[in-house]
């Protein structure tokens, strides 16, 4: 029997982007041929707390796009609380990818990997741009400035 390699990342994945396909593609690749990529979406309750406003796309149109990339094999909407316990406690995964910008997520996982003895393999993701439509933010700050032009 083969053993699978579990690999969790997550993320807003609003206004999907060429960061958000390298992110996951590299995840994925984390985990070998035969790995397994469950991605977290974050809530929009989630997101309006963290980022201090809601995202562009509600949370179930974010899961349904991230669930059609090639890539993944399971999306689920994140825990409200932001609870990495919990989410590690119920998909088990054997490696976190960690996004060039998830600093917080990172530590998060780094204490829990301490205080919990997980075996869990913490992998970092680099930043794969230096376009200047390379995030989320670029791309709505580039709309705003753009939308007095006609279409």
């Amino acid at each position: 029997m083969v053993n699978v390699m579990k690999v969790l990342a997550s993320g807003v994945f609003d206004l999907i982007h060429y960061g958000h396909i390298r992110y996951l593609e590299e995840s994925k690749n984390l985990g070998g041929d035969d790995s397994y990529l469950i991605v977290i979406v974050a809530s929009d309750e989630t997101v309006s707390r963290v980022k201090g406003h809601p995202p562009i796309m509600p949370e179930n149109q974010r899961k349904a796009l991230v669930e059609s990339l090639k890539m993944v094999d399971e999306v689920i909407i994140g825990y409200k609380d932001l609870d990495f316990d919990k989410v590690i406690q119920k998909i088990k995964p054997d490696i976190v990818a960690i996004g060039h910008d998830q600093h917080d997520i990172e530590e998060q996982v780094k204490k829990l990997i301490l205080n919990k003895n997980y075996k869990i393999r913490i992998k970092k993701i680099p930043h794969f741009s230096q376009d200047n439509l390379d995030s989320s933010s670029k791309i709505k700050k580039k709309i705003v400035e753009g939308s007095g032009k006609k279409f």
